[in-house]
């Protein structure tokens, strides 16, 4: 049984599914990959479970209904965990990013890493073909979020990570709320807070080609909120102690 898995959320995705599950299997072909599905229209579950048929490496979990990506990727990771995987990996399934990074950060956490970033923020990272307003949105979210949480990770809403199985089950999922985008900074922060090992690998982000963005306006706003939440939570819960 291979010790890494794969977690690939998508939704209305296949334009892309069949790409990235490929780029994958060639960068790390002894690793698995979970395909996690919340019953897109266009077909993108059926077309992965066409691509699980022919390769016992790749499994398909469908979910009844769309309910953000934080709940589609903490249902990968539960099913990851009941497997008894040791490292789990999260990927977008548009191609933004490159499976070749995979190796080097896998072999981060299995140094003893907790939770390895593909950063964009860091030295070393870049963003490709986004237009400049984009650009800008990520950048100054990632200082309010660092500023006010008091983090020292420079990418907190990176969707490209590989997590440590066991730090994940002592961290206990179930208390994870987010349900969209701010997924990512939550269980980062989270882990950090909690003094798990964290590090941050660059990479090129590269925009997608083909398919829609899930981005809006209301990702943005929900991410705000929640962090500015939390950074209050945790600055009374100082100021009481």
């Amino acid at each position: 049984m291979p010790n890494v898995v794969v977690v690939v959320p998508t939704y209305n995705e296949i334009e892309n599914i069949s790409s990235i599950v490929g780029r994958l299997r060639q960068a790390v072909p002894r690793a698995h990959v979970l395909i996690v599905d919340d019953s897109s229209p266009d077909g993108t579950g059926e077309r992965a479970d066409k691509l699980a048929a022919t390769d016992p490496g790749i499994s398909v979990l469908h979910r009844a209904k769309k309910e953000g990506l934080g709940k589609a990727y903490l249902a990968g990771f539960t099913l990851a965990l009941d497997r008894g995987y040791d490292y789990i990996v999260e990927i977008d399934a548009d191609g933004s990013h490159d499976p070749t990074d995979l190796p080097a950060m896998i072999k981060l956490a299995k140094a003893g890493n907790d939770l390895v970033i593909g950063s964009r923020w860091v030295d070393g990272g870049s963003v490709k073909n986004w237009p400049w307003f984009r650009h800008s949105v990520s950048r100054a979210g990632n200082a309010y979020a660092r500023a006010v949480l008091g983090s020292d990770i420079r990418d907190l809403t990176a969707g490209y990570r590989v997590f440590r199985a066991s730090a994940l089950q002592e961290l206990g999922l179930e208390g994870v709320s987010s349900q969209g985008y701010c997924f990512q900074v939550e269980l980062a922060w989270t882990l950090e807070r909690a003094g798990y090992r964290v590090v941050e690998h660059p990479i090129t982000f590269v925009e997608r080609s083909t398919g829609r963005s899930k981005m809006h306006a209301g990702i943005v706003a929900e991410a705000l909120l929640r962090v500015t939440g939390w950074g209050l939570s945790a600055t009374l819960k100082t100021v009481r102690r």
